[in-house]
Parts: C-alpha cells; structure tokens; sequence
C-alpha cells in the first residue's frame, strides 16, 4: 500500500516520515517546497534543532524518496498523482502559523491561496486520476473551532430547532486568517465527501510539543523546532525563554485553557491511521487530535518546575494581556475517536517539556543568538 507524505520536511511531518519508513516495506513518497524553511528565515530567526539540507535527510533514510514540488499547482499535483498512484495521502502541507497570515493582506492572501488550493488540487486531482479507493487524510487544527462555551465535539453538533434535527458540522469559528482556511479546508472535504467517491479523514490538531521520537534519535535526525513569534508555539517561546533566561511571558491570568498532544501522540495516531484506514462508515472520520486542554499557567508553571533539572533559574511573569479573549475560558474538547486511534496518551506533559527542555540546553547559544524573536513586530513589509 503506497502512501505519499505532504510536508514531509516539517515539524510533524519529518517524523512521521521517519516511522512510516520505519514500519513499512514499501517506499514513502515525500513531497515538500521547503517554503517552511524560506518563511522562518524571512522572520530572521532559525530552526533552534540544527537540522540538514532537505535533500540530504532524505537520502540518508532508505525507503524515502523526496519529491521536491508546489501543490498549489495543480499540473504538478495531477502529474504526482497520476505517477505514483497512491493509495493513501497524508496532507500535512500547509502555511501553519496564525501570526504570520495577520501580518498584513498580501500575507493573508497568500496563507488562504496557498492552503485551499494545495488541499483543492489533491481532492480533485484523486478524482480526475481516478483513485477512487485511495484513502486521503488531511491534519487540520483545533483553532478552527474558536472557543465555544460549550463542550467541543469530535466531528458534528446535533442541531433541533423548531421540530426539526440534523447533525450540522461546527468548524466555523476560527481565528485567523491561517485557522479560516483550514475552515475552508474542512468545507471542501465535506462537499468532496458528497461527489467523489474515495474515502476522507481529517486529524484536527491541537499545540504539539516535543523534539524526539524513537526515530530522530534513531537517525540522530531532528525535527525542526520553531520559537520565534511567528512561528512558535507557545509551548515552543515558553520553553525557549526559559533556556535563553528570560521570564516565562503569561498573558492576564494565564487561565485561558488551550488544547495539546505530545509530538509523540501526534506521529502514532497519524501512522495508525494509515495503517487501519477509513473506519468505512459514511461521511467523514473526524479526529481532535488532542490528549487535554492546558492553562497557559499550567504550562508555564511545568515549564519552570522541569526547568529546575537542568539547571535553569526560571521566573514565570504575568503581563497585562494585549488580546481580546476571555481569560478564565474553561475548554471541553470531546476526544473519545482519537484516544482510540492512538490507543492512549502515550506522553504526558511533563515527560514532555522534559524532551523539550534536553534538546534546548544544547542549543542555548543558538537560541539566545536570536532571541529578540520572542517579541512581535520583528517582520515587516520593508
């Protein structure tokens, strides 16, 4: 059974490469334009793992082939499909970050191209190459729900108004212009889902954290790990500022919950899935990629605690909060399908700053090199 492999260059993407080889026979087909690398040194700031030439890490890994290519263009997409016929695609190609599509329009412009087309082209370019059994997954994200005051489910909402029922999707409340277009994304695939006649599943993916698997330490191969302000998550800066020796920057109160899985949950679940395949029921599998919501002063507070092992003096700070959100919202996310799928958290938070934590004491001076990109503000339009 062939897979193909979207954004196999990145921060997810790169390790679940690395265990699809690991698990298969047959050679994985990873497609890549690199362009996550050009956005982050557009941002004048570096992968904080020092990770190789793409062309390179590829080569070095038997059963990988790279294909270099843009998936917002659909003669390549058709032309890749058509060669290698896969039976499953893995899409985990996408302009990922919500800062960066805020910066300004051309920006916006450019993450909501990018992102529907790539996803436009491999859903259309299945049908009209005829791959009607091929299994395509998509990871999507959490943000595309928003932050609803009620408990947040795994695929659908029922729905009973004036006597009446459905069960409606409910992915629309995203919010940025890069979480909108995974919105977009979700649409697409349900309207795909309705006139094609292969089988969809999307992985909605919640903050990763993490730097290893079994497999980089295997290939003593990084994943890239991204702690500027554009690019890094929270997890990501928080943990960079305590390497670098800078307070841990909590918002408000720092009680806002937000929704995270270990990179190591992340990689399993996406490998079983295309192992198992789609559950052949009707309609698509919807998958909250998520092992519990985290206080944003949870998280630094771990941070800090863990911190303490590796010799790190960490001071956790409250400032005054520059967003509009609600400070105490207490997150529910309905997990029950992904727990399956993975069989478990496999990671927990704590065992998994600790990952975090080993890999950047390593790379302090690199870090620190670079740390005015914690702050906001350092990409204009000069």
């Amino acid at each position: 059974m062939s897979v193909l492999l979207t954004g196999a260059d990145g921060y997810i993407g790169w390790p679940t490469a690395l265990r699809l080889a690991n698990q298969r026979d047959e050679r994985i087909i990873c497609v890549d334009n690199f362009a996550r690398r050009e956005w982050v040194e557009e941002s004048g700031s570096v992968s904080a793992t020092q990770i190789e030439d793409p062309r390179e890490r590829f080569e070095a890994v038997d059963n990988l082939s790279l294909v270099e290519g843009d998936l917002a263009d659909r003669d390549f997409v058709l032309q890749l499909l058509d060669t290698y016929e896969p039976e499953t695609v893995l899409h985990a190609a996408a302009q990922p970050s919500a800062p960066y599509s805020s910066i300004n329009g051309e920006r916006a412009l450019y993450t909501q191209q990018n992102n529907v087309s790539m996803t436009l082209n491999l859903l259309h370019g299945l049908d009209e190459c005829g791959l009607d059994d091929t299994h395509f997954i998509e990871t999507t994200t959490t943000g595309i729900y928003g932050a609803p005051e009620f408990p947040i489910p795994e695929g659908g909402v029922e729905v009973d108004r004036q006597g009446g029922n459905d069960d409606l999707p409910f992915p629309n409340m995203g919010g940025s212009w890069y979480h909108v277009t995974k919105s977009f994304d979700a649409a697409n695939m349900r309207l795909a889902d309705s006139e094609f006649e292969f089988p969809i599943s999307e992985i909605r993916t919640a903050i990763v954290y993490g730097t290893e698997t079994g497999e980089t330490q295997a290939h003593d191969s990084p994943t890239r790990f991204d702690f500027d302000y554009y690019f890094g998550t929270v997890v990501n800066r928080f943990c960079a500022q305590a390497v670098a020796g800078y307070p841990i920057t909590v918002y408000g109160k720092g009680e806002q919950r937000k929704p995270m899985v270990s990179l190591e949950d992340t990689v399993e679940s996406l490998v079983r899935l295309v192992e198992e395949g789609h559950s052949g029921d009707d309609g698509i599998d919807i998958y909250n990629q998520v092992t519990r919501p985290v206080a944003i002063v949870e998280l630094a507070e771990t941070i800090a605690e863990v911190g303490e092992e590796f010799d790190l003096d960490t001071e956790v700070k409250h400032y005054e909060n520059p967003r509009n959100e609600d400070e105490e919202h207490k997150m529910e996310m309905e997990n029950d399908a992904f727990l399956d799928l993975v069989g478990g958290q496999r990671q927990e938070l704590e065992a998994g700053i600790r990952d975090v934590l080993g890999t950047l004491v390593e790379e302090r001076d690199r870090i620190a090199a670079h740390e005015d990109r914690f702050l906001p503000g350092v990409l204009t339009d000069d």
